[in-house]
């Protein structure tokens, strides 16, 4: 029987691997990290987030992110399985949205009871082992009984584990969302007259969330004390993938051994059609890990402005789609890491940070062009975009300047023509995108920075190129500044030395 279902399993991996990979889609990773007192980093676990983006026929694309815990085993599963219960000829464009609904929730019902299938068989066993280790006594531990107890270290390795999911499927230009959990999904759109809408679609099905915590009220769970504590047997979804101690032990969970059913379930929630007819922007799935790590160096209020704004930075910059999620998932990596060595308030909140994925999907928004990026072939360089997040700054806005090395200027995700004739844009010309929030979306406007100011261009209208030492030349001359500086610290420069090269 578990033969059988092990190579049920693998020729469902070989359907999908068949399966072309969507191009207009780019991935970023970066693996769990915990920092020791000197801040450096290590690893605790190996990385647990999967992920999926297949092109499927009549106009049919599927996008996810799989936050695994305790093991990779269900997110790896769940991206295998989903796929080939929705992209083997299940859709078409002739389904309506009720239709789409139905066979997402579906093959999402087949996902959770197909892994639960796979490890019957090991939790039978673990059954049996455990009620044999409960009639033997501690000092009757021969070396019989120690083999148990490993084989019983070894079972529950296998059988443990768990994913909460966020799953796009775009079907003749509609897009739908299936949420399990506590990942998440933003769609970026940009209107002809300059605006860009920034929707967050769905909440996070966690401790806090008043919809379930009145779904598990109404199961004779104590929805109060699941506020409080925070999380569920280690987890803060109350909406999962798999993990069988929630599922078929929760009557021995304190804050669950109420329930009069099964309280912690794996139906996805599901929002749309959201017609995509004439959009430009783009689509993020972003894991838990992610909005964690940046949720705990800013703060939680302006986390989908901030992730917005680095995707159109890096957009702006990058021309292969790959680099711009790498960039954008390192970005908040080294954010992460810079509050927790920088020791100010929010430090002793960024002491560690779980596996984060970031998918990015275009909607007919360009990348950067190719001849003046500073990204060559889709290399990942540091880029030169001013990030702004000061904390005198609004809780209802955040800036972002884009300094561009173009000949082009870039507005909402299109190019127009530059003022200039041949040259680079100078600081004077850098857009700046303002992002303003509401509780279910942001509106952002463009606009342009009228002061060229302190700092003055020295690029011309030549691309720079790297000297013998592999170095650029600096975007801006900063000898005004340090001028300036010197003329405002004149007494400490006549015993300190000025500032600045000499």
């Amino acid at each position: 029987m578990a033969a059988q279902r092990r190579m049920l399993m693998q020729s469902h991996q070989s359907w999908t691997d068949d399966l072309p990979s969507c191009q207009m889609c780019g991935v970023g990773t970066a693996p769990n990290c915990v920092y020791s007192p000197d801040s450096k980093g290590s690893q605790a676990h190996p990385m647990e987030d999967g992920h999926l983006r297949f092109r499927g026929e009549d106009g049919c694309f599927l996008y996810g992110v799989f936050n695994g815990y305790d093991g990779s085993r269900v997110a790896n599963f769940a991206a295998q399985r989903l796929t080939a219960e929705l992209l083997l000829g299940q859709l078409n464009s002739s389904h309506t949205d009720k239709d789409v609904h139905r066979i997402l929730t579906q093959a999402f019902d087949v996902v959770e009871r197909s892994f639960f299938e796979t490890i019957d068989d090991a939790l039978a066993e673990k059954a049996l082992l455990s009620s044999h280790k409960e009639n033997v006594s501690f000092h009757q531990l021969s070396p019989q009984n120690q083999k148990v107890q490993e084989r019983l270290k070894d079972l529950e390795q296998e059988v443990s584990g768990g994913a909460t999911a966020v799953v796009a499927l775009i079907l003749d230009n509609k897009l739908y969302i299936a949420n399990v959990g506590t990942n998440r999904a933003l769609l970026c759109k940009s209107s002809v007259d300059g605006q860009n809408q920034v929707l967050q679609i769905g909440r996070p099905h966690s401790t806090d969330n008043e919809d379930e915590l009145q779904r598990l009220a109404a199961l004779g769970v104590d929805a109060a004390r699941v506020r409080q504590a925070g999380q569920i047997a280690g987890q803060s979804s109350v909406r999962r993938l798999g993990d069988y101690r929630v599922k078929f032990n929760y009557s021995e969970i304190d804050l669950l051994s109420a329930a009069k059913s099964r309280p912690i379930i794996a139906e996805p929630e599901i929002h749309g059609s959201q017609s995509l007819e004439g959009v430009t922007g783009f689509l993020l799935l972003m894991s838990e890990g992610l909005i964690n790590a940046l949720e705990s160096a800013h703060g939680p209020e302006q986390v989908n402005q901030e992730i917005v704004a680095m995707v159109a930075a890096e957009l702006a910059q990058q021309t292969n789609l790959e680099a711009v999620a790498q960039s954008v998932v390192e970005r908040v990596k080294r954010l992460h890491h810079d509050v927790y060595v920088s020791g100010r308030q929010r430090a002793p909140y960024c002491s560690r940070h779980e596996d984060m994925t970031l998918l990015i999907r275009t909607l007919n928004y360009p990348l950067a062009d190719a001849v003046h990026t500073p990204t060559h072939g889709g290399r990942i360089y540091p880029v030169s975009v001013p990030y702004s997040n000061s904390q005198s700054t609004s809780k209802t806005s955040v800036t972002l300047s884009l300094v561009m090395p173009s000949q082009n200027t870039l507005t909402n995700g299109t190019n127009t023509a530059s003022t200039l004739e041949e040259g680079t844009p100078t600081p004077s010309q850098s857009p700046t995108a303002t992002l303003q929030s509401t509780n279910n979306q942001t509106q952002s406007s463009s606009s342009s920075s009228g002061d060229g100011g302190l700092f003055q261009s020295q690029r011309g209208n030549q691309v720079a190129q790297p000297d013998e030492t592999g170095r650029v030349p600096p975007y801006v001359d900063f000898s005004q500044f340090y001028r300036l500086w010197g003329s405002d610290h004149s007494d400490s420069q006549s015993t300190q030395g000025g500032l600045g090269p000499q």
